[in-house]
């Protein structure tokens, strides 16, 4: 007998589109407009799927997947959302969804997604933990990549596996290490995050398993290290692929036995404790280069994130930019409400190595020396200005480069630039004024300030 799968769509055109889909795949599908009808419609009948958009008139998707597995825990849930972010995947995945997809969706994914819901013939399962916390940070964006993201953080949050999280310098390898925490059973305990690059043998050796008063010169007291201290909670270990052979087999007997030992200590010490590992390297070739314990590469690899560069999901670049520009904008106390439409087509073109960290700084610099509503492309750092195909016409990168060449004070900017444009203009005070927007009064004041003496105009 055919699949029978229910879909919750108010969206009619789209509802008709995926309807007739499902059926050209052999499925039957009753279609309906409301979360009501589909609770009332998944009450009566006997279905094999539910496939829910999240935002429904009356109760939403979340409701409708919540109260539907109440019913029959046994029938899996795909919920679809036009606005996919980390909180709704997550909570679509408590609620026991078994997948979660981001619109506008592929039709081969559609098929591909309620084949693999239909063959797995039964949803993750709810938990009872319950958390509010604070704001995710910048783990924003409806990409593909983000999406998988997303259910990747909600599936493995209420386990205690061990996550390893990939990707360049800048993706938010942190910020998706503390996601997983505060979704968590440990979300009440500490996340304590270290960074293993950063420090030296046998500091990091100190740092992570403590010490005994005595064990070396200048160890007065005896003292817990980080695994101690994060007993019941979540570590975060950034760079484990910098860490020595040495801390690497220490790290192993955490892992595998859960337990550690002090230096100059000849006890062991139970721990239990969530690891969390991330890196920038290609770990797996350090394995084969036998820089990197294949043993241990494994206990770490039991769940592995990949997170994109900013470069391969450039769609998500202007909400991360409007993120940033509302942060800085109210740190400053600036009314700088958005981009022109040239800013935001310079920051989707800029290849940003340094990705979400450079584009925050990016974001920030031009925040502070800005005096206008509405940032504009001449805002933006020269480096994203000055791209293969993006010219500089407002400032000449030659003039730029000889302002700022000795890296000057923010006040010393501010000199210079009020400087430059009067200068451009030929000591044209209203139209210097107007090109700074402020009026005659406030660039009288200003030049008194910085002393600037006004040019000679031309005649």
């Amino acid at each position: 007998m055919a699949r029978h799968i229910l879909l919750t769509e108010d969206d009619v055109l789209a509802g008709e589109l995926f309807e007739e889909v499902l059926k050209d795949q052999g499925y039957r599908v009753d279609r309906v407009l409301t979360g009501e009808a589909a609770l009332e419609r998944f009450g009566a009948s006997r279905y094999d799927l539910l496939l829910v958009d999240v935002q429904l008139p009356g109760k939403s998707g979340l409701d409708v997947t919540r109260e539907a597995k109440a019913l029959r825990p046994d029938v899996p849930v795909v919920v679809m959302t036009a606005f996919a972010s980390m909180e709704t995947a997550i909570e679509a995945i408590r609620e026991g969804a078994f997948d979660y997809a981001s619109k506008p969706i592929n039709l081969d994914e559609l098929k591909h997604v309620v084949a693999r819901a239909l063959a797995q013939g039964t949803a993750v399962a709810e938990t009872e933990h319950q958390y509010t916390g604070d704001s995710l940070g910048t783990i924003i964006g409806n990409s593909p990549s983000m999406v998988e993201v997303y259910k990747t953080v909600a599936r493995v949050a209420q386990t205690k596996s061990t996550v390893l999280v990939l990707g360049e310098s800048g993706t938010g390898k942190e910020l998706v290490a503390r996601a997983i925490h505060q979704h968590s059973p440990r979300a009440r305990r500490p996340f304590i995050a270290i960074d293993c690059g950063a420090l030296p043998e046998s500091l990091l050796e100190s740092e992570l398993f403590g010490y005994m008063r005595g064990a070396f010169t200048g160890a007065i007291l005896d003292r817990k290290g980080l695994f101690e201290e994060a007993d019941g909670a979540t570590c975060f270990l950034d760079e484990i692929g910098d860490v020595s052979a040495t801390v690497q087999a220490k790290l192993l007997r955490v892992l595998q036995e859960g337990e550690v030992r002090r230096i100059g200590s000849q006890k062991w010490v139970k721990v239990d404790v969530r690891v969390i590992a991330a890196t920038n390297k290609d770990i797996g070739a350090l394995v084969r280069a036998g820089s990197f314990r294949e043993d241990l590469y494994y206990r770490l690899n039991v769940v592995s994130m990949q997170l994109p560069p900013l470069r391969e999901r450039a769609d998500d670049i202007p909400a991360l930019a409007h993120h940033f520009l509302r942060r800085y904008a109210t740190e400053s106390e600036k009314p700088i409400t958005g981009f022109s439409d040239e800013a935001v087509r310079v920051l989707r073109a800029y290849h940003w190595p340094g990705n979400i960290r450079e584009l925050e700084n990016a974001i920030e610099r031009a925040v502070t020396l800005s005096s206008h509503r509405v940032l504009t492309a001449d805002d933006l750092p020269l480096e994203v200005r000055r791209r293969p195909g993006i010219q500089d016409t407002a400032h000449p990168a030659s003039t730029l480069s000889g302002m700022f060449a000795d890296a000057p004070t923010l006040e010393e900017v501010k000199k210079r630039y009020i400087s430059h444009v009067l200068q451009n203009n030929r000591g044209n005070l209203s139209r210097a004024a107007v090109i700074l927007d402020v009026d005659r009064r406030s660039l009288y004041r200003m030049m008194d300030r910085y002393k600037i003496e006004p040019p000679r105009r031309s005649s």
